[in-house]
C-alpha cells in the first residue's frame, strides 16, 4: 500500500485536531494505493496461505446498525452476495483493510493477527455520513460544522463515494490502537474503490484532557507548570531553613 499525496487532505488533517472544553479530537484522513509491490507482495502471498484471495471471509455486522449491509446496499466490489454471505468480503479485499491499517499506523503498531471478525462493512454512505457528522459535531461543535463541507467534498473528490464499499476496523481493547486509558471513542472508515484500486482511510478518535494517555502529549504544559511550582516551594523551604540555620550560628 502506497500512501498518495493529498493536498487537500493534508489542509483538512491540520483542522482535525479540535480541542473543546473537556476533551481533543484528532483526525486524518488519508489515501492509499491498492497496487502492491515489493513487501506488500510478500506480505500477501504469506496471506494467501490461509486461504485463496477469491474466498469470502467472514465480517462482524456493523456498530451503526442491526441490519446486514447488503439487506440496505448493494456491494460496488462484487465480494459480497445474497442472503447468507451478506456479511462477508473476498480475502484480498480484507487484504487491502490489514494493510491499509499497517502503513497508517506503521512502526507503533503491527496488525498482521487481524482477522474478518474485527471488520464490518457500513450500510451505505450516508450511513458512514451521518455517524461521522453526529460524532464530530456533537464533540466539536462549529469548528467542524465549518469544516463538515470541505472534508467530504475532498473525500469524493479522491475516491468517488458513490462508487465505494465502506468498512470500519471495530477491534477489542487488546487490539485497538486507541485503546489507552482516556480515549473516550474513536472511529476508523476505509472508503474502498475497487475500480480505482484505492482506500481512503478516515481515522479520528476523542481524547479527554482530564485522562490523558501518557504518550498523548496532552496535559504536558500542565505538568511543567506543576512541576515549576513544587520547584518554587521547595526552593523557598530551602531558603528558609538557611536563615533559621544563620540565625542560630549567630547566637
Amino acid at each position: 500500500m502506497k500512501l498518495l499525496e493529498n493536498s487537500s487532505f493534508e489542509a483538512i488533517n491540520t483542522q482535525l485536531t479540535i480541542e473543546t472544553g473537556d476533551c481533543k479530537i484528532i483526525g486524518r484522513i488519508e489515501s492509499y494505493s491498492c497496487k502492491m509491490a515489493g513487501e506488500d507482495k510478500q506480505m500477501f502471498k504469506q496471506f494467501c496461505q490461509e486461504g485463496l484471495p477469491h474466498v469470502l471471509e467472514a465480517l462482524s455486522p456493523p456498530q451503526t446498525s442491526g441490519v446486514s449491509p447488503n439487506k440496505l446496499s448493494h456491494s460496488q466490489s462484487g465480494d459480497e452476495g445474497e442472503g447468507p454471505l451478506s456479511d462477508k468480503c473476498s480475502r484480498k479485499t480484507l487484504f487491502y483493510l490489514i494493510a491499509t491499517l499497517n502503513e497508517s499506523f506503521r512502526p507503533d503498531y503491527d496488525f498482521s493477527r487481524t482477522r474478518g471478525h474485527d471488520f464490518s462493512r457500513e450500510p451505505s454512505v450516508n450511513w458512514v455520513f451521518n455517524a461521522v457528522n453526529s460524532s464530530l459535531s456533537a464533540a466539536a461543535g462549529e469548528a467542524y460544522s465549518r469544516l463538515q463541507p470541505q472534508l467530504w467534498e475532498a473525500i469524493d473528490n479522491e475516491i468517488s463515494l458513490a462508487e465505494c464499499d465502506i468498512y470500519s476496523y471495530n477491534p477489542d481493547l487488546d487490539s485497538d490502537p486507541y485503546g489507552e486509558e482516556g480515549n473516550l471513542w474513536s472511529f476508523n472508515y476505509f472508503f474502498y474503490n475497487k475500480r480505482l484500486k484505492r482506500i481512503v482511510f478516515f481515522t479520528c478518535r476523542s481524547v479527554s484532557l482530564f485522562m490523558a494517555p501518557r504518550d498523548s502529549g496532552i496535559g504536558t504544559e500542565l505538568d511543567l507548570d506543576l512541576d515549576e511550582g513544587s520547584y518554587e516551594e521547595e526552593e523557598e523551604e530551602e531558603n528558609m531553613d538557611e536563615e533559621r540555620f544563620g540565625a542560630l550560628c549567630a547566637q
